[in-house]
């Protein structure tokens, strides 16, 4: 098998009709939901099937709903090679939770239970402290941080995501975003607003982290069994300890996905597979890849497009 890492999506992913051809034709997928659908107390086969686009957004909803669809990716690719043991996991943000459920780090259940209640705490805060979010196109890290520390003034504005050399998003409350908004057209950055509702990975969030920790105490972590690299650090981590301090401080801290991808590439990964909706990540690798370094990039979120995963795997 082709070194492979595996990769899950988080919040902005989602679409109305995720996850349908596997909950009507796989009863594996169906008893997960129903798992998921008890740990979370929601109605999420509805949610995800039918929407509204509305509720999907609401990170309340949101966070058990992306997550339910990654791990039904996650299992029926297992049981199309169940000897894939990747040479790393990583999910952005919300996704990295079902990464740890990849690692071994979470049962399912768990993983569910805790983006429940990260969803909860997320939507709390998010109303206490109303914000959002937005991408910067055409600056790189560097020039922003500059630009943050050089324009300070009224409002909440942090780097959020370093995704890509030059796309890096923003989080904070509606007058440090305006602000540094028109900085940024300025200094030629192409400026869009994310469909969010909630600054995550910023202060205005920082009240969930306290709370989050103390209920992560009743979760059983383990061990990674597969090696995952983190957001918060960019780095692998293997005391489960140590994994429940980087998972509560991942709500309000910077997401090091450029680091993350340039690590796995620096290693020889040859297929990156983003597993669950959308086509984010590996739209972000085939940015950040070299020209000419002969990765492959490729996407599933439906049984027959995991046909395919498997295939571009076992080549």
């Amino acid at each position: 098998m082709k070194k492979t890492a595996i990769l899950f999506p988080g919040q902005g992913s989602q679409y109305v009709g995720m996850g349908t051809q596997f909950f009507e034709s796989n009863a594996e997928a169906r008893s997960l939901l129903a798992m998921a659908e008890e740990q979370s107390g929601m109605a999420l086969g509805r949610l995800c099937r039918q929407g509204p686009m509305e509720e999907l957004t609401r990170v309340l909803y949101l966070q058990p709903a992306l997550t339910v669809i990654n791990l039904v990716c996650w299992l029926q690719l297992r049981t199309l090679l169940p000897g894939l043991e990747p040479a790393w996991l990583a999910g952005h943000s919300l996704g990295e939770y079902s990464a740890l459920h990849a690692a071994g780090v979470l049962s399912a259940e768990d993983t569910m239970a805790l983006v429940t209640r990260r969803g909860e705490l997320m939507e709390r805060e998010g109303a206490a402290n109303p914000g959002g979010m937005m991408a910067v196109l055409g600056l790189t890290i560097a020039e922003l941080e500059e630009l943050l520390a050089a324009c300070p003034g009224p409002g909440v504005c942090v780097v959020a995501n370093h995704n890509s050399e030059k796309q890096v998003v923003l989080s904070g409350d509606r007058e440090g975003l305006d602000r540094v908004a028109a900085v940024c057209r300025e200094r030629g950055g192409k400026v869009i607003a994310l469909k969010v509702s909630v600054a995550n990975h910023s202060p205005l969030v920082a009240g969930a982290v306290d709370d989050f920790s103390a209920f992560m105490e009743s979760i059983a972590f383990h061990p990674p069994a597969r090696p995952v690299l983190f957001n918060v650090t960019a780095g692998p981590e293997d005391d489960p300890a140590a994994i429940r301090s980087i998972m509560a401080r991942q709500i309000a801290s910077r997401v090091r996905w450029f680091e993350i991808m340039n690590r796995m590439l620096a290693d020889g990964v040859e297929v990156f597979v983003e597993l669950g909706p959308g086509k984010v990540l590996t739209g972000l690798v085939k940015k950040i890849a070299p020209r000419g370094s002969g990765v492959t990039c490729i996407q599933a979120d439906t049984p027959e497009a995991l046909e395919k995963v498997a295939a571009a795997i076992a080549s």
